[in-house]
């Protein structure tokens, strides 16, 4: 896409047109991304709420905890899409996944990429990496990826230096460790996986502690199957989901410790936000809780989309502060793009806002007037302020893993209005009682749909743009 090169031209050429206009470079602080995988809003120490369920007990994550001390804690903070390939779509795009085609794949419309797919994100799209190197940054992704494991589509080829991690999730095949575009282990041992990327990260950050840097450290846990070293095992409360969690949360804090010696602490942003929702298949010490949200995983209920987000930026965002405002994964890529100095691209729609305000001023208000809950290319809810309008959906909706035909789970549920400031878990319907602020969430879906599309009403939006695609075999 020429304007795809225009743009990346011109993050180039912007250092040269700062000197030339003789104004002082802004001073670059690093940004560091840790997404973690299927991790419940429940799991994290400091967003924690007892109930009187027995083995619910709370995990331990001081080094999270210590995030939210020192920095920000977002209560309102959704992903995209409520599975993890689009969901990454959005983070590294800034845009809704049905925006960019990265919310169904293959002949089947399926959520998430996997081997059998020739689809991945677009080349032309341009990526919070691209945005970032161009303004001098050096770039890694350790970790998953998932957004397509086809050359085009690796994460080299889309502005990371460098690559260590496995292009699926661990319960997909092949389940490989790659360094750049080697396969290095063929069959990594999954109890110690984890703690490799933590090692990487610490590696990086040491590495290029002369230099700005961006590091996108996505862990591959909490996903299931779930596995944990010796070292971590039998130590949490939790069982053996809270033995990954804490095992990650230790990972999070080998990571702070390095910015803590290199000296780096002080300017470098630490975005920590989950994927999406729990997987709450199993026994309770085997799977995550979203409590006191609705549902889970593959859900646009609170609890698949809603994911618990801290962010530290010593000097900068003021220690202890609770944002209760919605923001959303999407706003990462114009946050930072702001942050180094850049813009995100302008010939192109980018959802996401610019939220340094919310981060930084306590009180301010959200950029976004409207949220969207869409699940692959369905749009099956829409939140404006405290406001909430679910559509027409079935029982099975709300339970994916649960597909088992009958009557109850396939009979239609009604259009419900939930207010999430005084009942998050979606549990009291005012729909009757609040006629005209139903009727203002339906104005707004229904923008939506003439932009981005709903297959739930056959339409299918002008401001799509394509999924990268490779001629299948034999095609």
């Amino acid at each position: 896409m020429k304007s795809r090169r225009f743009y990346l031209l011109s993050l180039l050429l912007a250092p040269l047109v700062t000197l030339h206009a003789a104004s002082p470079v802004p001073s670059k602080p690093n940004i560091l991304v840790i997404l973690t995988d299927d991790l419940g809003y429940d799991d994290v120490g400091c967003y924690w709420m007892p109930d009187n369920r027995s083995g619910f007990e709370k995990i331990r994550t001081p080094n999270l905890d210590r995030l939210a001390d020192e920095g920000a804690r977002f209560t309102d903070f959704y992903s995209p899409a409520p599975v993890c390939t689009p969901s990454r779509a959005a983070l590294m795009t800034g845009c809704y996944p049905v925006r960019v085609g990265m919310s169904s794949f293959g002949r089947n419309g399926d959520g998430v990429l996997a081997q059998q797919h020739v689809e991945g994100l677009n080349p032309d799209e341009v990526t919070l990496a691209e945005i970032l190197k161009g303004r001098g940054y050096a770039t890694a992704c350790i970790g998953k990826w998932h957004l397509g494991h086809l050359a085009p589509f690796a994460p080299r080829e889309h502005g990371f230096d460098a690559f260590y991690g496995m292009m699926f999730p661990n319960d997909m095949k092949p389940f490989v460790l790659h360094r750049d575009e080697t396969v290095i282990e063929p069959h990594p041992d999954q109890k110690t996986l984890n703690e490799k990327f933590t090692e990487e990260a610490v590696k990086f950050v040491r590495a290029k502690r002369d230099q700005p840097f961006f590091l996108y450290l996505a862990y591959s846990a909490p996903h299931i199957p779930l596995h944990v070293s010796d070292r971590f095992r039998g130590k949490s409360a939790r069982g053996l989901y809270g033995d990954v969690v804490e095992c990650m949360d230790w990972g999070v804090g080998e990571v702070l410790k390095a910015l803590d010696e290199t000296g780096l602490a002080g300017r470098t942003l630490v975005v920590f936000t989950s994927d999406n929702g729990p997987d709450t298949r199993g026994p309770y010490d085997k799977r995550g809780q979203a409590f006191p949200l609705r549902a889970a995983k593959a859900t646009t209920r609170e609890g698949g989309v809603r994911v618990p987000c801290l962010m530290r930026w010593p000097g900068r965002i003021p220690a202890g502060l609770v944002c209760r405002e919605i923001a959303s994964a999407m706003d990462v890529l114009p946050t930072a793009a702001g942050i180094a100095g850049a813009q995100p691209p302008q010939d192109r729609i980018i959802d996401g806002k610019d939220i340094l305000a919310l981060m930084t001023k306590p009180g301010a208000p959200s950029p976004h007037d409207a949220f969207f809950y869409y699940n692959g290319e369905k749009l099956e809810a829409v939140r404006s302020a405290n406001w909430k309008l679910v559509f027409p959906r079935t029982a099975m909706d709300d339970t994916p893993y649960e597909r088992k035909p009958g009557a109850a789970k396939e009979a239609l549920l009604p259009e419900a209005l939930y207010d999430l400031a005084a009942d998050v878990g979606e549990t009291k319907d005012l729909i009757r009682q609040h006629p005209e602020v139903a009727q203002r969430l339906r104005a707004l879906a229904e923008r939506m749909r003439d932009d981005m599309g709903d297959s739930a009403t056959s339409q299918k939006g002008k401001n799509r743009r394509p999924v990268g695609r490779l001629p299948a075999s034999g095609q």
